[in-house]
């Protein structure tokens, strides 16, 4: 860039994963481009911060002694980071090519885009490739993006206040997303090679059980306008209940769902408006992805 700064920063959040980490950064290391790479240790016990000093001299590193998680720690990062597009990617993940972060800067080029969804594969589970725009040359909008592959404006982020803390463990990013629509920005489907988590099939759901429900309730009484909320609150209870009938399983989402409506006492709503609400739900129900044209007249109208 003409001031000197990198094209983009690299972030990587990550705590006693080192192994994963260190394939993590080998590929961002190898990104076209200026590009900073920013890795932040959560309390990690394993030598991960030995690790990436050791090995990755080039990255910066900043080290915590104590773990906060991962949306304090990613929203840490966004204020810290040097580049004005921040990358961010998970700790088991990697870019499988140079030119990812490259068509990641470069689709930001229409200023009601406020963040990229990078098209990505869970290659754990199967090949199929999400967040992928169905083609380069339009502007595909969508209604939020998964956290191990996103690019996101980093002064509009740190102006919106960044991920909300009390979420904690996911849901931060729709979060987010909503609350960008309602300024005026919207979320871009990316196009080009594929990021590639190595999510784990074999999954401990006791944490995704809990905060599932409980941010998904969190999310409507925050976000959601009277009276839809008044549908979707009862709508969603009911839906993240039935997502399994395993006792267990069932138990840490009645609690999730217990959780989630006793944090509502204490959260103050900040409500979209309805045209806002609308759109938001129009691009998460769409059959097929909509062009930013489409949506051009709504966004400018919100109010």
């Amino acid at each position: 860039m003409s001031d000197g700064r990198p094209a983009a920063t690299i972030m990587i959040v990550s705590k006693n994963r080192r192994d994963d980490l260190r394939q993590a950064i080998a590929s961002a290391v190898t990104q076209d481009g200026a590009v900073e790479v920013l890795v932040i240790d959560d309390g990690s016990t394993d030598g991960t911060a030995e690790m990436v000093s050791g090995e990755f001299p080039t990255a910066r590193l900043i080290r915590h002694q104590e773990s906060r998680g991962l949306v304090v720690r990613r929203n840490e990062g966004a204020a810290a980071a040097a580049a004005e597009i921040v990358v961010s990617i998970d700790d088991d993940a990697i870019f499988t090519t140079p030119r990812i972060v490259g068509a990641a800067v470069a689709a930001f080029d229409r200023a009601e885009v406020g963040a990229i969804a990078i098209p990505y594969a869970n290659v754990n589970r199967s090949t199929a490739i999400y967040q992928q725009a169905p083609d380069g040359r339009q502007v595909f909008v969508t209604d939020t993006f998964i956290g191990t592959a996103h690019a996101i404006r980093r002064d509009l982020f740190l102006r919106l206040g960044g991920y909300r803390e009390e979420l904690f463990h996911q849901g931060e990013e729709a979060d987010y997303c909503i609350r960008m629509l309602a300024a005026g920005f919207v979320v871009r489907l990316g196009y080009g090679d594929p990021i590639h988590h190595f999510e784990s099939p074999r999954r401990d759901f006791r944490r995704m059980d809990h905060y599932g429900p409980r941010n998904a309730i969190v999310f409507t009484w925050q976000n959601v306008p009277y009276p839809p909320a008044l549908i979707q609150l009862p709508a969603t209870i009911a839906a993240v209940v039935g997502l399994t009938l395993e006792p267990r399983r069932l138990m840490t989402r009645l609690r999730g769902v217990l959780d989630g409506l006793a944090s509502c006492a204490r959260i103050e709503r900040a409500p979209v408006s309805r045209q806002v609400f609308r759109l938001w739900r129009r691009l998460r129900q769409s059959a097929i992805p909509l062009c930013l044209a489409d949506v051009a007249g709504e966004l400018a109208s919100r109010a």
